[in-house]
């Protein structure tokens, strides 16, 4: 259902308006599949015992992501970005992740938690996510408005299904006592080596943007766009390809640290963007008194 709503939300207009931008896609799509893998491989050395190496797993399992859908458009389009490309590719990212994560993870992870029947699992893929976008966009024309309509509340019931996907893992977690040898000081190197991979790549887009001389609003859509990985791809993903892994719920806690992350940091980077172009727009008014 979630996809489904994604699917009914996607106008097939703009979509294709947007295909000619090649230039900006490849960046955002290598920059998601390509960059974010390879850089969460230089951290594979630091391991130093299994507890390490569960955490690391994790760590690649959402580097291989796709990229968000809602949240990079609203973000982008609260930074006065390129709208139409940031849709394309938060859309096309997420049917491009049904064939190539679960590839980069059959490479990356080498059996340590089984070994994946790559054909069944596209079946299952294409089932659980591709058709139902497919189908979403077929009624589009007809239903899409009523998506529109009622964005919020179904904003409200992605996050209460993620939510009850998340606690459920965690629940077996905890029953089969699976925390007991993490402490806090694992959990602040999860999140010391997220930021320093957001920040790495946003960096990165940064200055590959520049080197392409894209114009503001498609660096603003490279770096909101090429930084962001799905908690509901990943979800779906690890539901298919892990269940029953008794290791479910630490491979989860850097999804979900760099997802409330990516949050927290794009969102304050997308109004100072926004704050800055008003200010622009506005300079020959702006008025500066001294203090009394």
């Amino acid at each position: 259902m979630i996809f489904f709503f994604y699917g009914l939300k996607l106008s097939p207009q703009k979509l294709k308006a947007s295909i000619q931008n090649w230039k900006l896609h490849s960046l955002i799509q290598l920059s998601t599949f390509i960059l974010f893998p390879l850089l969460s491989l230089a951290f594979f050395p630091l391991i130093q015992n299994q507890q390490q190496e569960l955490m690391w797993m994790g760590i690649f399992f959402f580097a291989a992501l796709p990229s968000t859908v809602s949240s990079s458009v609203v973000m982008v389009s609260i930074a006065k970005g390129n709208i139409p490309a940031a849709i394309f590719n938060a859309s096309i990212s997420g049917l491009i992740g049904v064939f190539i994560t679960p590839l980069l993870l059959n490479l990356a992870f080498n059996n340590k938690l089984g070994r994946f029947d790559l054909s069944g699992l596209y079946i299952q893929l294409a089932f659980e996510i591709i058709s139902p976008v497919i189908l979403g966009m077929v009624l589009q024309r007809w239903l899409g408005k009523y998506a529109l309509r009622f964005s919020k509340q179904l904003a409200l019931f992605d996050k209460s299904i993620i939510t009850l996907i998340i606690y459920n893992s965690f629940s077996h977690s905890f029953a089969t006592n699976l925390f007991e040898d993490m402490s806090w000081k694992d959990i602040l190197l999860i999140i010391v080596v997220v930021l320093i991979l957001f920040y790495i790549v946003f960096s990165l887009i940064e200055t590959m943007s520049r080197w392409f001389k894209f114009n503001r609003e498609d660096q603003i859509t490279a770096q909101f766009c090429g930084t962001k990985k799905s908690l509901v791809h990943g979800t779906v993903f690890f539901n298919i390809m892990f269940q029953g892994s008794t290791s479910g719920g630490i491979m989860l806690i850097p999804l979900m640290v760099f997802h409330t992350l990516q949050i927290i940091v794009i969102s304050y980077k997308s109004t100072q963007l926004s704050n800055e172009k008003y200010v622009k727009s506005k300079k020959s008014r702006i008025i500066i008194y001294p203090f009394r």
